[in-house]
């Protein structure tokens, strides 16, 4: 018999062996009782009970963001952050604007510009040559933008940094936007503009931010089938051309070098490329909210709403109170008012929540939105309004500001945990120009802030009379309310709704 199945065999027997032989049992340990386990638990230096454990002060000092800043001889600006413990490097250029550039008749483009420079190629190298070669260095590269911000990103190898970097550059300052690979990625494009329709929370978000920033705001722009058709590679060189040089960028490098050796290297790299101007600041949208009861019809067993209202700014005085309040109102996850209310005392929702997103140039929304069954939307939307009268008209416990403080300073480090991501927050700060002394002095503000200062800022920025309500769902079960009564559409400006269309997923246009 061949010795390889002799071994198998035995060694199978072997195992079964060990699988199925009764497992010999130690005698019990003697019982011990309350005053053992406290003696025991004394002895070990542990506190008999989770409560009783007690933590130091958390001591931490923000990073000043100027030891990191360097200065490249033509202008730019760029921060480093060495790291040996890996040997890797993780470059970020940061360039200002996304969609806040796009064209009105062409939505995305900054969107499609920026996936088209990674996929597309570059003026040296065919798109599948670039791929290739990347991955044969392990070097990752990518290219994403926002509302405000295109953010280009590179990570590699110490030990082929010079190469992955001239690929890198070389693609920020000459891609080619292959005509196949563009033709590709519209094709895709207009395959999830198709499904638009599929998810209510899409509708919902939507028709949201055509309220809240008006339908000729990028905020609210969206793309159709006409618009990404109209992507052309001469309008994406033109957006290249308006977003990615030295003059509106900062770099942010953090891992494995030596900082003066990075600054040669990078100075190199980015010699002869032309200097133009930073790109404008978003403009402010000129749309006003108009309160009322919105509806969009969809055949779902599940209303989804929000409702909201114009907040403010990034860095408006009031911003930290009403954080904290926002923690408190539906922030906190399960100890906020609105998880408590909605989801764990009445079972209505699964999950109910508020959300305040302040924007730097203008003011952002504060919103709260939940997911019901259609018969009890009604009831869920009155528990979530009387939870913000709530906070207009009474004061708040101090233990629910004290836990939101905490929270607030407790995670405070989180925004430095790593250097990329501390990296991350001094190229933002610098970009928005957020005011020097604000990482030093947040808690300090955070700490001083009252329940009355909570109070204050309810009444001046949560008013349920000046809010949107949206929903999205069967309106014939959605108004009719509870079986108890508790609650109909009819509570809500008077049961005055205005019905949205559902608008055609490729063209935006209200259907039928």
């Amino acid at each position: 018999m061949n010795l390889r199945i002799v071994a198998l065999i035995l060694a199978l027997g072997v195992v079964a062996a060990l699988l199925f032989s009764p497992p010999k049992r130690s005698p019990a340990p003697p019982a011990a009782g309350s005053g053992d386990q406290a003696s025991t638990a004394a002895a070990s230096g542990l506190p008999a009970r989770p409560e009783t454990l007690a933590f130091k002060p958390l001591a931490f000092t923000p990073p000043d963001a100027a030891s990191f800043r360097r200065v490249l001889p033509d202008g730019t600006a760029v921060y480093l952050a060495p790291s040996h413990e890996f040997p890797l490097v993780t470059v970020s250029i940061t360039f200002k604007g996304g969609a806040s550039l796009d064209p009105a008749d062409v939505p995305a483009l900054a969107s499609m510009t920026a996936r088209m420079m990674r996929e597309g190629g570059t003026q040296q190298q065919q798109p599948a040559e670039f791929d290739e070669t990347l991955d044969f260095l392990a070097t990752e590269i990518g290219v994403a933008a926002s509302e405000t911000f295109t953010t280009a990103t590179m990570n590699c190898l110490k030990s082929n940094f010079d190469e992955s970097l001239a690929l890198f550059v070389g693609m920020l300052r000459a891609p080619a936007f292959d005509q196949a690979r563009l033709d590709t990625a519209k094709a895709r494009a207009i395959e999830g503009l198709k499904q638009r329709n599929d998810d209510a929370s899409s509708i919902l978000s939507r028709e949201w931010k055509r309220l809240v920033y008006g339908v000729g705001h990028f905020e609210s722009a969206e793309p159709t089938d006409k618009t990404v058709a109209a992507i052309s590679k001469e309008r994406l060189a033109e957006m290249h051309r308006r977003i990615f040089h030295p003059g509106n960028m900062i770099v942010a490098v953090s891992g494995d070098f030596d900082e003066q050796d990075m600054l040669a290297k990078l100075e190199k790299a980015l010699s002869g490329w032309e200097r133009g101007s930073a790109a404008p600041d978003p403009e402010a949208p000129t749309a006003v909210l108009e309160p009322g009861l919105y509806h969009v019809p969809k055949e779902i067993p599940q209303g989804k709403v929000v409702l909201g209202m114009r907040s403010i700014t990034r860095d408006d005085p009031d911003a930290i109170p009403l954080l904290l309040l926002n923690d408190i109102l539906g922030a906190g996850g399960f100890t906020s008012r609105i998880m408590q209310q909605v989801r764990s005392n009445e079972g209505l929702a699964y999950s109910a929540r508020s959300t305040l997103v302040p924007k730097v140039a203008y003011p952002g929304d504060f919103r709260a939105g939940f997911e019901s069954k259609n018969p009890t939307v009604a009831l869920a939307t009155k528990i979530v309004l009387d939870q913000i009268r709530g906070v207009r008209d009474d004061l708040v416990t101090e233990e629910e500001l004290e836990t939101a403080k905490a929270s607030a300073i407790e995670t405070f480090p989180r925004q430095f945990e790593s250097k990329p991501a501390m990296l991350r927050v001094f190229v933002n700060d610098e970009w928005t120009k957020r005011p020097p002394d604000f990482w030093k002095t947040f808690r300090d503000k955070v700490r001083a802030t009252t329940r009355e200062d909570l109070q204050r800022v309810a009444k001046k920025h949560l008013d349920p009379e000046k809010m949107a309500i949206l929903v999205v769902g069967d309106w014939d079960e959605i108004a009719k309310g509870d079986l108890q009564g508790r609650a109909t559409m009819k509570d809500f400006f008077g049961g005055a709704v205005k019905h949205l269309p559902l608008r055609d997923p490729l063209t935006l246009e209200p259907l039928p």
